[in-house]
């Protein structure tokens, strides 16, 4: 029913009900369960077991190993001068510990150095599967 502006009586109520805020009300109330809902359902409660400090045995880090290769082409292994039978022998027992106990092998190279010398070191430790690698500056 649309209101008759030209009532004689300025008093009489209107009939309609007005459900813009109902509305309002109702989209406010969806927006939030939208929101809330997937967070409620995210949440899933655990009981972890509990553990003595006694049996925690503190674990061991691997210590990092250390390739050089200077800007003639040799080897060195920590401060040590190697040969490349002797760095690939060196490299095959890091490979016997299980991957979790692997050190870290930084390749540090010689900035006059060839390339390819640092890629010779990188394919020996890919085919043992050695894959905790860190490529360093000489200087750094």
């Amino acid at each position: 029913m649309a209101r008759n502006f030209k009532q004689s009586k300025k008093l009489d109520s209107i009939s309609d009900l007005n459900v813009t805020p109902l509305i309002d009300l109702a989209f406010a109330l969806l927006i939030i369960f939208m929101i809330t809902t997937p967070v409620i359902e995210q949440y899933n409660r655990i009981d972890l077991p509990d553990q003595s400090t006694s049996d925690q045995q503190p674990k061991k880090q691997p210590e990092d190993k250390t390739i050089t290769i200077d800007a003639n082409g040799a080897y060195q292994w920590g401060g040590d001068d190697v040969t490349k039978e002797r760095l690939e022998a060196l490299l095959d027992e890091i490979a016997e510990a299980p991957p979790l106990d692997q050190p870290v092998v930084h390749i540090r190279g010689d900035k006059n150095l060839i390339y390819q010398k640092i890629i010779d070191v990188v394919d020996m430790l890919k085919t043992r599967n050695l894959t905790k690698l860190s490529l360093d500056g000489k200087g750094g």
